[in-house]
């Protein structure tokens, strides 16, 4: 070989060196933060954020390879979510998954800049977290729970399953715009049927224990328990004051049901998480949040507890049966 050939040589390699070590670079681990309004060990949002998880993973993101999770649970606590939400900005996540109105609006003001997605929201719009739904703007997109008139429905599934009721508890959520919305649906509705509507607030469990116990001592009650963050955290308690009291009551949420409650209908929670995921994925591979439309959900679940029914004293017409999703036995 030449020296001239052999320099070259030499030359050339040496200036591919920085190409390969480039090439041969770990990818960037890429962070995501959960800020979930329920505690660690509540079974109901195991399922959900194991979808969540299995839907990344599906996309291509591995944990302890190129992503890294970080959650924290709030409970709706107030001092929990001010320090999660303080913790969790602080370490910069690529994008944060905001579960729950209590924990929404806080993290909203506290960052203008992280991407942030939400698996269920009942009104964001009036809420304040996007411009509109379908041109969010800003840092913050998601997925609607349902559009109000969907209170309605609760209504008329009590009405089916329990025709004899003519008094109604609303346990609602003062605390956001959604609250006094499914309220406001289901008191038209119900004064236009002739049925008296009591509201609940959810402020507290011992304001819920004394509201329901108040109401339960008129005959000829129900309940219909709306779509918020405290009604999840007061589940059982929700459930057990409506066995005491022998009120039949809807929900927004399959949980309540499958825990005992009588009858719901709603999205389903699990397929929402998996969706924004997918929305997760899209914006850690440069997508701007403002540019996702908030998408309303695309599987609903109906069901019913018939061994919750029988206890009650309550036949379920086959009307409702046929067009369950679930039937708990």
């Amino acid at each position: 070989m030449r020296r001239r050939d052999f320099v070259t040589g030499i030359a050339g390699s040496t200036a591919a060196w920085p190409l390969v070590a480039r090439a041969q670079q770990p990818e960037r681990v890429r962070r995501v933060g959960l800020l979930l309004n329920s505690t660690a060990d509540d079974p109901l949002l195991l399922p959900r954020v194991g979808a969540f998880r299995e839907e990344l993973t599906r996309l291509g993101w591995a944990e302890g390879g190129n992503l890294q999770l970080v959650v924290r649970y709030t409970a709706n606590d107030t001092a929990t979510i001010r320090r999660s939400v303080a913790e969790m900005v602080a370490l910069a996540p690529d994008v944060i998954l905001a579960a729950g109105a209590s924990n929404l609006a806080p993290l909203i003001e506290a960052t203008r800049t992280v991407p942030i997605v939400f698996p269920l929201a009942v009104d964001p719009v009036a809420a304040g977290y996007v411009d509109s739904l379908a041109r969010p703007g800003g840092n913050v997109t998601g997925f609607l729970s349902f559009e109000y008139s969907l209170s309605g429905k609760w209504l008329d599934l009590l009405r089916q399953i329990a025709p004899g009721t003519k008094r109604i508890a609303v346990l609602r959520d003062t605390t956001v715009s959604a609250g006094p919305g499914q309220f406001g649906v289901i008191q038209a509705a119900a004064t236009a049927l002739g049925i008296d509507v009591s509201p609940v607030n959810l402020r507290d469990a011992g304001e819920i224990e004394r509201a329901i116990s108040a109401f339960a001592g008129v005959p000829n009650g129900a309940m219909i328990v709306t779509a918020s963050g405290p009604a999840g955290i007061h589940r059982n308690l929700i459930l057990a004051l409506a066995a005491r009291h022998r009120l039949p009551a809807t929900y927004a949420f399959r949980s309540f049901v499958t825990l005992g409650g009588l009858i719901s209908y709603g999205p389903d929670l699990t397929d929402q998480y998996r969706r924004a995921a997918g929305y997760v994925d899209r914006i850690l591979r440069g997508a701007k949040p403002g540019d996702l439309p908030v998408q309303a959900p695309t599987k609903y679940e109906h069901v019913i507890n018939l061994k919750t029914a029988k206890t009650l004293g309550l036949s379920v017409p086959e009307t409702l049966l046929a067009t369950a999703s679930e039937v708990i036995e």
